[in-house]
């Protein structure tokens, strides 16, 4: 389903930025004075875009005014709404799980992204973890952010995290591999001072 969506968003944009650099290039064309198409409304610098007649044209139907920004104002949600899906990352809904019988399982993602943040924050040194999956079903990928203690040394987290965390899930899974991007960040305290 991701991928189909994948795909129809890149098209759309395609066709979009082909519809923006076609219907622009002709008009700087005209702005400019060069030759354009018989059927293009723009001929010349001084056409303008909607001309006296036209814009005068609904002017008595009380109905048209209001359809026109109605129309217009469900478009620009659209396009916001649009935009935002953008910068919004999938999370992995499941994951499949091989229970070697020649059958699968499905195990729910948040199931365990909350098994990983469990098992992480009970580590030494470590005071909040937040994990998102992402990828295919049968191929997982997931994003750590660890909040560390002041006194925690990073390198002992991120080998307790190879080590115990991401190796249980990976064992309890059955993923042979479970890529994986760590961010790690330091919670903010006061100097102390030594007298």
């Amino acid at each position: 389903m991701t991928r189909v969506l994948r795909r129809v968003n890149r098209v759309l944009l395609g066709l979009a930025g082909l519809l923006l650099v076609v219907v622009g290039g002709a008009v700087l064309a005209a702005a400019v004075d060069l030759p354009v198409p018989s059927w293009w409304p723009w001929s010349g610098p001084s056409d303008v875009l909607l001309s006296t007649a036209d814009r005068q044209r609904w002017r008595d139907e009380s109905w048209w005014w209001p359809v026109v920004i109605a129309v217009l104002g469900i478009v620009v949600l659209l396009a916001l709404w649009w935009l935002l899906v953008q910068f919004r990352r999938a999370r992995l809904r499941e994951v499949l799980v091989d229970t070697r019988d020649g059958e699968a399982a499905v195990l729910r993602g948040r199931t365990l992204e909350s098994v990983l943040e469990a098992d992480a924050t009970s580590q030494d040194g470590v005071a909040r973890a937040k994990v998102a999956l992402t990828g295919r079903r049968t191929a997982p990928r997931s994003r750590i952010a660890l909040l560390l203690e002041p006194h925690a040394s990073p390198g002992d987290v991120l080998s307790a995290l190879s080590g115990r965390s991401l190796a249980h899930a990976r064992t309890s899974t059955g993923l042979s591999a479970l890529p994986t991007e760590a961010r790690l960040r330091a919670v903010k305290h006061r100097a102390r001072r030594v007298a």
